[in-house]
């Protein structure tokens, strides 16, 4: 078999022809070396771009685990336990099309389809029976009789007055507020006639009165019994108590309840101490404080509410309020003087 060779390109016999036609060559290699080169640049461009763009997808990938872990611990703190239970929008929705999915893949009966088209009644049920009140029994008793009146009980067959034949008893618990009374205290005063007679000293004597817990005070032992256990119990302010008493129609000022309140200090002052000294004998006492602003002239201080508590044989808790001023005094517990500081 002959083998035929591929005619190669024909080139110019004239030297300035073959020169202008290796130019071009040269020129044109430039160009695509050139183009190759400008490529070579956009694809680097490019896949810096790439690079950036996965760099910032990480930092935002980032940031967002960091916000959500924060945000988890805001919803703990702000929920508290209720947060394990909290799920988000995409869980939740989730949850929805799964149910709705397997609702949906579920048959629908005959018989539920008509039970659905039936409207359905709401009834609330009911314990039989009425619950029992503590201590209903025990509390006073007040009567109310209702009664016909005398036109009322003429029979409307004949017209002769109808005879009772018994009575119909239903209770209620009702609460009465307290009132305010004025108690007017008279003592007799006695003297013997026969002695006066003979001129001698007719020996007058007076009834002695019940001592009060506040020498010539207004109050009664109710009102401050009252005035001290809703606001050291019940935590009532003073200023909510003027209020309540203004409502009942006799108004008391915060200033003399705060007076009140520091003459039964001073009248329950044996019961501290003897309080103080049953905690004093226990085994062991259990003793923390707890800040708290103190009212003074001037700028309000920091004081300290030191509560030292008895074990089983002398259950008592004793409060001793102490400003954080540096100044020395006597501690009311231990009997001893610090330095508060």
């Amino acid at each position: 078999m002959a083998n035929v060779d591929s005619p190669g390109p024909s080139l110019p016999e004239d030297r300035e022809a073959l020169r202008t036609f290796v130019q071009s060559l040269l020129h044109e290699r430039d160009q695509h070396r050139q183009q190759a080169e400008a490529q070579q640049r956009r694809a680097e461009e490019q896949s810096r771009f790439v690079e950036e763009q996965r760099r910032k997808t990480a930092q935002l990938q980032t940031e967002l685990l960091r916000l959500q872990v924060e945000l988890e611990r805001y919803k703990r703190w702000y929920y508290g336990p209720r947060a394990d239970r909290l799920r988000t929008a995409g869980e939740l929705a989730q949850l929805l099309l799964q149910f709705a999915e397997e609702l949906d893949q579920k048959p629908v009966l005959a018989a539920d389809s008509e039970q659905l088209a039936q409207p359905v009644e709401r009834r609330v049920q009911r314990r039989p029976g009425r619950r029992n009140l503590a201590r209903f029994e025990n509390l006073p008793v007040t009567t109310h009789v209702y009664e016909l009146s005398d036109a009322e009980r003429a029979c409307p067959g004949c017209g002769q007055t109808r005879k009772e034949i018994g009575a119909e008893e239903s209770w209620q618990v009702e609460y009465i507020p307290g009132r305010f009374e004025r108690l007017q205290h008279v003592r007799k005063k006695y003297a013997c006639p026969h002695c006066e007679q003979k001129g001698d000293s007719p020996q007058i004597m007076t009834v002695a009165k019940p001592e009060t817990a506040i020498d010539n005070g207004l109050a009664g032992p109710g009102l401050l019994a009252y005035i001290v256990t809703s606001k050291f119990a019940e935590y009532t302010s003073l200023y909510r108590l003027e209020n309540v008493f203004a409502r009942q129609g006799f108004a008391i000022s915060r200033g003399a309840q705060s007076v009140w309140c520091r003459d039964v200090a001073d009248l329950v002052e044996p019961l501290y101490e003897m309080m103080a000294d049953g905690v004093r004998a226990s085994h062991v006492v259990a003793t923390d404080d707890t800040t708290l602003p103190l009212l003074q002239k001037g700028k309000t201080a920091k004081a300290r509410m030191w509560v030292y508590v008895g074990d089983a044989s002398q259950p008592y808790n004793v409060f001793d309020l102490r400003s954080t001023a540096a100044v020395t005094v006597r501690c009311a517990f231990c009997k001893t003087t610090i330095r508060c500081s």
